[in-house]
């Protein structure tokens, strides 16, 4: 059995919580996280750099100078790539970069993430989560004592407009729901705080797919 503490508001142990071995995939799944969290983040990436090739720029319609007779080697056109202000050769243009996983890696690496976050202790479940205020000293004791100053994901059941006002204004802290929850923010954040509720739906993600 692994164990999962439980805190209230103010940072104060209120007791633990067990989770069956059974639901932690420890054996498989390393390179499905890894697959996964390039794909997030190649995902996400921009890809609007962008630059122009010498038909692209302005202006060079015409000859710079004579051919010949001036000991200079011939150009066409001052919007040449080899002269400064020219086009680029093989520069950046917009794409996509996005790569695809499969449903059954994603799950993989999401159950192998979190599983190694619960057996190494960095899960735990706040209580009075949702009817929290909405003002940041009401989470700055459960940040300061039981996350001990490390980047925080805080995972609900539903969506929690409160918690996600208390935490706005807090650096490294990360609100979500536990349906909506990723590989790559399980991955991104040290420490995991939940709600009951919200620890019911990551078990219940736990359990899908895990050995009987």
């Amino acid at each position: 059995m692994s164990k999962i503490a439980i805190y209230n508001l103010s940072g104060e142990a209120a007791g633990e919580k067990e989770i069956a071995d059974k639901l932690l995939e420890t054996k498989r799944g390393a390179q499905a996280v890894l697959d996964v969290v390039t794909a997030y983040r190649a995902g996400i990436r921009a890809g609007s750099a962008s630059t122009k090739k010498r038909g692209e720029v302005s202006g060079g319609g015409r000859k710079p100078y004579k051919q010949k007779g001036t000991g200079r080697a011939r150009q066409g056109s001052i919007r040449s790539p080899i002269l400064r202000g020219g086009g680029i050769v093989f520069g950046p243009h917009p794409r996509d970069y996005s790569k695809k996983a499969n449903k059954k890696t994603v799950a993989l690496a999401f159950r192998r993430a979190l599983s190694e976050k619960i057996a190494s202790g960095a899960v735990a479940v706040a209580e009075g989560i949702e009817k929290i205020e909405p003002k940041t000293k009401a989470i700055s004791g459960l940040l300061k004592k039981a996350a001990a100053g490390r980047a925080t994901l805080f995972v609900t059941g539903a969506a929690n407009k409160n918690l996600g006002l208390a935490a706005r204004n807090v650096s490294k802290v990360e609100v979500t729901t536990a349906a909506q929850a990723n590989t790559y923010q399980i991955e991104r954040y040290p420490f995991i705080v939940a709600d009951a509720a919200g620890l019911d739906v990551l078990k219940a993600r736990l359990s899908e797919g895990a050995e009987q």
